[in-house]
């Protein structure tokens, strides 16, 4: 494992248990790139929320995946097909989640946010549709 997989493994800790729960509760809301994403686990089904950093598409959202592919909620987004997203005080449900190369995931995203995108290392993004 590189020093740099190594060290993101060690923040994603930090932030499940400490940053995640303050983001929460600003996350979402009207101002801001942050929304809440409601998963449901493979085996357990229970419901998990989680603040990620997300962009309306043409139709439906782009996921900046920060800590990468191998994350839980993304194998379990990934296993069930569908999650739910809260949006600028608004919800959606979410289907068909598919990876996006790194040039598409990235364009989806406002020019000012870009840089602090590539900053942070983020070349992984996940599509997910609008649906019923």
């Amino acid at each position: 494992m590189s020093f740099r997989q190594c060290l993101l493994d060690r923040i994603r800790v930090l932030n499940k248990h400490l940053a995640n729960k303050l983001m929460i509760r600003i996350a979402g809301r009207r101002f801001g790139h942050f929304a809440i994403l409601t998963h449901y686990g493979r085996r357990t089904g229970k419901a998990y929320r989680i603040p990620i950093i997300a962009e309306p598409i043409e139709d439906g959202f782009m996921i900046a995946l920060t800590y990468g592919r191998k994350v839980d909620w993304g194998a379990n987004v990934l296993a069930k097909g569908e999650c739910r997203l809260k949006w600028k005080n608004k919800e959606y449900a979410l289907v068909r989640p598919e990876y996006a190369d790194p040039e598409t995931g990235m364009k989806a995203f406002p020019g000012i946010l870009r840089p602090a995108l590539r900053a942070a290392g983020v070349k992984d993004f996940m599509k997910l549709s609008i649906g019923g």
